[in-house]
């Protein structure tokens, strides 16, 4: 099979790399991100109205959103599930591995305190290899997630998850060699807000072994207020993943001048790129219409999985959960229709449970 940024026939087989081994080992799969512990809770209109929050949006609090997330607490009936995007998506790629455990490594920094013994907990249940970076300055981070209907309005609380330092944590020795032992690589955009210098070492160290760096748009602020750091980080990722809001913030950004998802798609792709030896694929999903993906200048669509309304719990996590999802058969190097279709099966577990959930196992062949 052709490597990875070749296609055959135009068709929707590619494959990944070399299959070198066919075997998963430990530390495999690496992500690296904004650790934070999601507080979940159906609200209501007046709530999102009284700290501006739109329906369907993911933002960084401010000062205003002080007293939001005891005010949650306290009116609202909450959930408490360990999130932050990248953690996610590596939990939903270990979930759909299953074997063996600690395939998924994940960086990321918590406080030392009561949420950041649960984020440990939690991730050791979902045997994820997370090496956290403990500092007692700020609290463990939290995420408020506001579900009205099937939106859901995120509000981060970063706190200790913003005190990643590349020198106290990456740069060991010992954290520095989980790094090296991984061949796929995953990064959320909203770290770019919390370590560029971070992302930079280890995008420039896959890109140097022709390994897989994969990142995500994550959400239009990061498209427009976080623009130069993301394209300090675009030349070396090999993935790019994004959903329609996104892929539009980021078109207007990068002066594309064009609201079409696949000629975005095809643009975000062209970008230039610093490892020459694979081109780009860009991953757009839209909801419930169809995904797209971009690869050598052709488009491919997929249609998702089809879901009664009736059945969506939350769609808290559904971005996450897809990506992970797509992450779990990348790590494996199979097709990128078999990428494709187990991100949609993961996305629709997810969003048929409160927060990002799920069953001991997938059913996914």
């Amino acid at each position: 099979m052709p490597p990875i940024g070749q296609s055959r026939g135009g068709g929707a087989v590619f494959a990944v790399v070399n299959r070198s081994s066919r075997t998963l080992s430990p530390n495999s799969l690496f992500g690296m991100g904004n650790p934070l512990l999601d507080i979940s809770a159906v609200v209501d209109k007046d709530f999102l109205d009284k700290y501006s929050l739109k329906p369907n949006d993911q933002i960084l609090a401010e000062s205003k959103h002080k007293e939001l997330f005891e005010e949650l607490v306290k009116k609202f009936k909450v959930e408490y599930h360990a999130g932050g995007a990248t953690q996610n998506s590596i939990k939903i790629a270990q979930w759909m591995i299953q074997e063996p455990h600690k395939v998924g490594t994940f960086f990321g920094c918590i406080g030392k305190d009561k949420f950041g013994e649960i984020l440990k907990q939690k991730a050791e249940e979902t045997h994820v290899d997370a090496h956290y970076y403990e500092q007692d300055e700020e609290p463990t981070g939290t995420c408020a997630a506001c579900i009205t209907g099937d939106n859901r309005s995120l509000v981060a609380n970063l706190a200790a998850a913003n005190c990643y330092k590349k020198d106290k944590h990456l740069d060991l020795e010992e954290n520095w060699k989980l790094v090296e032992k991984a061949k796929v690589y995953y990064i959320a955009g909203f770290f770019l807000t919390v370590s560029l210098e971070s992302i930079l070492e280890v995008a420039k160290h896959a890109s140097e072994n022709n390994k897989l760096f994969c990142m995500n748009l994550s959400a239009p602020f990061i498209c427009q207020f976080f623009k130069d750091n993301l394209m300090q980080v675009m030349p070396y990722v090999d993935v790019l993943f994004g959903n329609e809001t996104e892929a539009a913030a980021f078109a207007k950004a990068q002066d594309f001048e064009t609201e079409d998802i696949k000629e975005i798609a095809k643009k975000a792709q062209a970008l230039p790129k610093d490892n020459t030896k694979r081109q780009r694929i860009v991953v757009l999903t839209q909801g419930k219409d169809e995904t797209v993906l971009a690869l050598d200048s052709k488009i491919e669509t997929f249609p998702v999985l089809k879901t009664d309304p009736k059945d969506i719990v939350d769609t808290n996590g559904a971005g996450d959960a897809f990506v992970g999802g797509f992450l779990s058969e990348l790590v494996q190097e199979k097709p990128l229709d078999q990428c494709v279709k187990a991100a949609h099966y993961a996305a629709n577990v997810i969003i048929r449970r409160a927060g990002c959930t799920f069953p001991e196992k997938p059913e996914f062949k």
